[in-house]
């Protein structure tokens, strides 16, 4: 059974500030979803540059409906309004921002990214016991 998204695929502009981002910058939101999704594997800047090169030539959405099939594998996510390449090349934006905001509702930081998140899926930080302590004469 798969998972419902935190965020709705039309519930852009609840958060202005992401609808604003992903409205003028693409590649920057798509570059942050992605990196976070590739666990750090490739940059943000790597994956907003191809990004921006394929809205150029007009088919970005080839790449970014890539990244939400992965995302959604990981969260195990349903596809859902429709294919996600239906969903990138009707409604890019909306998709982008959804991505987005799914991740921070995750725990991540977007803005710093896979390394700067402090976030390591599916592990969990054992604290350990201190060193053993002896006085020195």
């Amino acid at each position: 059974m798969s998972g419902e998204w935190s965020v709705g695929l039309c519930s852009c502009f609840e958060d202005v500030s992401t609808c604003c981002l992903t409205c003028w910058c693409p590649c920057v939101t798509f570059g942050r979803v992605a990196e976070i999704v590739d666990r750090g594997s490739t940059s943000c800047f790597m994956n907003g540059t191809l990004y921006f090169l394929l809205l150029y030539i007009g088919c970005p959405w080839v790449y970014s409906c890539s990244k939400r099939s992965s995302m959604r594998a990981q969260y195990n996510l349903q596809e859902s309004p429709c294919l996600d390449c239906c969903v990138h090349f009707w409604c890019d934006t909306c998709a982008l921002c959804q991505e987005y905001r799914e991740l921070e509702k995750r725990g991540f930081n977007m803005a710093k990214g896979w390394e700067g998140s402090n976030k390591v899926v599916g592990c969990v930080q054992v604290m350990r016991p201190p060193r053993k302590q002896s006085m020195c004469f």
